[in-house]
């Protein structure tokens, strides 16, 4: 006989959290619903995040780590060189669609969801950061007179082509993406 061990309390609030979220945004969510969907009491919810805004943000947290390892990971796919990685790292966006009902950029749905000011929203603007430093970290590498400028000029790029994904479709969106990013990339470096 073998017995099926249930996922843990926080992990399948978190889990519904954050397939909820990611489908219906935010603010489109309660509290009660991610009860129900989870199969958690109440007391049991509020045990492990004291708050939906600290439920929200650990929400990021996760979000931030899989979408900057996303982003390693389809530059690395690119060898070494670091002009290829910066056109390359355009292949999370595939990646990040699995397939599926891709909606865009975690990040940029829940800024436009959240106060300015607010931990949440500032969530996404570390988030944004992160991510432009490392994508100005790998133009240095690449030998950028503006390493700054020219990560500035391919986030910018990364975040409207995963909105234009989201409204259209990966496969369509993400070859355009490359080759704007190559344009860019071979104009800088």
């Amino acid at each position: 006989m073998t017995t099926k061990t249930r996922e843990p309390a926080r992990d399948r609030i978190l889990r519904t959290a954050t397939e909820l979220f990611y489908a219906y945004g935010i603010r489109g969510v309660g509290i009660d619903r991610i009860i129900a969907d989870s199969g958690v009491a109440k007391a049991t919810l509020y045990a492990h995040f004291k708050s939906k805004d600290e439920l929200v943000l650990t929400f990021l947290r996760q979000a931030d780590e899989k979408w900057r390892g996303m982003l390693r990971e389809a530059a690395a796919a690119a060898g070494g060189d670091p002009r290829e990685q910066l056109v390359e790292m355009f292949g999370a966006i595939e990646a990040g669609s699995d397939g599926g009902d891709f909606r865009g950029c975690v990040f940029i749905n829940t800024a436009s969801e959240s106060l300015q000011g607010t931990p949440v929203h500032q969530a996404t603007i570390e988030h944004k950061r992160a991510v432009r430093a490392w994508v100005a970290g790998l133009a240095t590498a690449a030998g950028a007179p503006d390493p700054a400028l020219l990560a500035r000029e391919l986030t910018i790029l990364l975040d409207g082509a995963m909105s234009a994904a989201a409204l259209e479709s990966v496969p369509d969106v993400v070859p355009a993406a490359r080759l704007a990013a190559r344009a860019i990339v071979e104009r800088s470096v």
